[in-house]
């Protein structure tokens, strides 16, 4: 089996007795993240004011590229960066004129959606209609969206907690029109984990992701994927929204055509130099979202195969078909907690969502750190 220890040595380097396997939360950064995180620093010492031109001018035309290439995107220049995908939900609702914003989604969604919207919920800011997940949940999704009334259709294509993927995205994208609904897929737990081609509906859908996670480029590169014509008028704008309109009438507040109107202000760039630099490496490496896939699928069937003799036996597995999901097992128990917290007493890093023990994979893995990782199970005992 390849290793490919050898990128992530620095970080491999810095915890040697660490057994990191939360990467589907927060990937190990590999080697060439310290490449681009450096040139970040030494352009702003070697062009100060005038590092700008580089960044708009290279470094984030590049970020769009690499996007675009990942999701099968017919245009680079559709994607738009922010410190987060908060601030971009921020935008996208801003860009609606109804009040209250009537939003169909689930109750599976990642913190950042759910606190929101139940604050807004609160405010009176919008409606929600909430689907619960569970058995069928794509067939129900899809007959509330096409039962109509809703603005916005958000849902995440792999849901954070469970690792369950939703797949008919074409099928939301064809109720997308520019006046409402707008369909927003939440990609986070998607990019670069599945093999994704949005080609076919790239003119319908927003999709809003990052870096932090499967990309491993870490924080500050989070996008958002907008479809030409939707919401041309975000409410919550910053001055780079205005930088191609130059024909704008007097008084008026311009915007650009393109995904630049839902930009921000002036923005840490580092977390994009450290995307672009990550995706140089993955490219000279000849590593794909496939090749990354068909790395870890053997180290999943490992570890499910060793779970009989540990007590995860009586966990319930959430996901457990073949696809590489989000590239973690998410196991539902009373002892999820307690389980998590015994297996960092073994320096072996995993994460817990409510009753949700989560086990992600890497890159960085082999076949040497899933069996380290099944002794330990298997010592957890009463824990």
């Amino acid at each position: 089996m390849t290793s490919y220890k050898h990128l992530f040595q620095r970080a491999l380097a810095a915890a040697p007795e660490r057994l990191h396997f939360a990467a589907h939360s927060h990937s190990l950064w590999p080697d060439a993240s310290w490449i681009g995180h450096q040139a970040a620093w030494e352009d702003a010492a070697r062009l100060a004011d005038h590092k700008w031109g580089r960044v708009m001018g290279e470094i984030y035309p590049a970020a769009q590229a690499e996007v675009a290439a990942e999701l099968r995107l017919p245009d680079p220049s559709t994607v738009v960066f922010a410190g987060n995908t908060h601030d971009l939900l921020l935008r996208i609702i801003s860009a609606r004129r109804e009040n209250p914003v009537r939003i169909l989604t689930s109750d599976g969604e990642f913190h950042s959606f759910r606190r929101q919207s139940q604050r807004w919920l609160e405010s009176g800011r919008v409606l929600l209609d909430i689907v619960p997940n569970g058995p069928d949940f794509a067939d129900r999704f899809l007959a509330a969206a096409r039962a109509g009334g809703h603005d916005i259709i958000f849902v995440s294509q792999v849901m954070f907690e469970t690792g369950a993927v939703f797949s008919p995205i074409a099928d939301l994208a064809t109720l997308a029109r520019p006046d409402g609904p707008w369909v927003v897929i939440d990609g986070y737990h998607g990019f670069m984990a599945i093999e994704n081609d949005l080609s076919s509906v790239a003119d319908r859908i927003f999709y809003v992701a990052g870096g932090y996670k499967y990309a491993m480029a870490g924080e500050g590169a989070a996008f958002l994927h907008c479809p030409p014509g939707f919401g041309p008028r975000p409410e919550i704008t910053g001055w780079y929204a205005e930088f191609a309109d130059l024909e704008k009438a007097p008084g008026k507040i311009g915007y650009s055509a393109d995904a630049m109107r839902f930009m921000g202000s002036t923005f840490d760039p580092s977390g994009l130099y450290r995307f672009v630099a990550v995706r140089d490496m993955l490219a000279a490496e000849g590593i794909t979202t496939a090749t990354v896939n068909a790395h870890i699928a053997p180290l999943r069937d490992s570890l499910i195969a060793g779970l009989a003799a540990t007590p995860l036996a009586e966990a319930k597995l959430l996901n457990p078909g073949g696809d590489p999901r989000a590239r973690f097992l998410a196991f539902r128990s009373p002892r999820a907690s307690a389980w998590k917290t015994a297996l960092d007493g073994y320096d072996i890093v995993t994460d817990v969502r409510g009753d949700v023990l989560r086990i992600g994979f890497g890159l960085y893995h082999d076949q040497r750190d899933v069996k380290r990782l099944l002794v330990a199970l298997g010592d957890l005992g009463d824990a």
